[in-house]
């Protein structure tokens, strides 16, 4: 088995665990078995990944997105993990997130103007932009996850 394989196997091994393994059954549809087979380091299972419909149906469970963060590293790349679950369902679908946007983008334009106030942007004012710019951006995910699971994806 390569590095990357006995990496990710490690990773998939601790999103079980953080779910817990009765639950990770219940999560995925999938016996004790044929999870344990997803991390298991034996020569016969070296094949074997969890698929990521799995992953995702368990880090939404989890308390961290593990196999998500692994694979990220891999690439290079980092998660910036947000803990408000903002992907979870919640009532009012497209419409409550146009009304989100819109909210998010005044907040933005009215720390956008305080801090031109003085013709210049100070670090702190630009830390709290970016947390500002952040946030509507997670609005825009969680839109284009509604229209996607409303609308098929079109």
């Amino acid at each position: 088995m390569t590095a990357v394989g006995r990496y990710l196997k490690k990773h998939t091994e601790a999103l079980v665990k953080d779910v817990g393994v009765e639950q990770a059954c219940i999560v995925t549809g999938k016996s004790k078995a044929t999870l344990g087979r997803y991390y298991s380091d034996h020569d016969e299972h070296a094949d074997r990944f969890m698929p990521i419909e799995a992953v995702a149906l368990l880090e939404k469970a989890a308390s961290y997105p593990h196999v998500t963060g692994a694979l990220a590293e891999l690439s290079g790349s980092s998660l910036q993990y947000d803990e408000r679950r903002p992907n979870q369902e919640r009532p009012g679908g497209v419409n409550a997130d146009v009304i989100a946007l819109s909210q998010r983008f005044a907040m933005l334009m009215g720390e956008y103007q305080q801090s031109m106030e003085d013709g210049k942007i100070t670090v702190n004012e630009a830390k709290r932009l970016l947390k500002e710019t952040t946030m509507l951006q997670q609005v825009l995910i969680d839109m284009k996850l509604h229209l996607e699971n409303d609308h098929g994806g079109a």
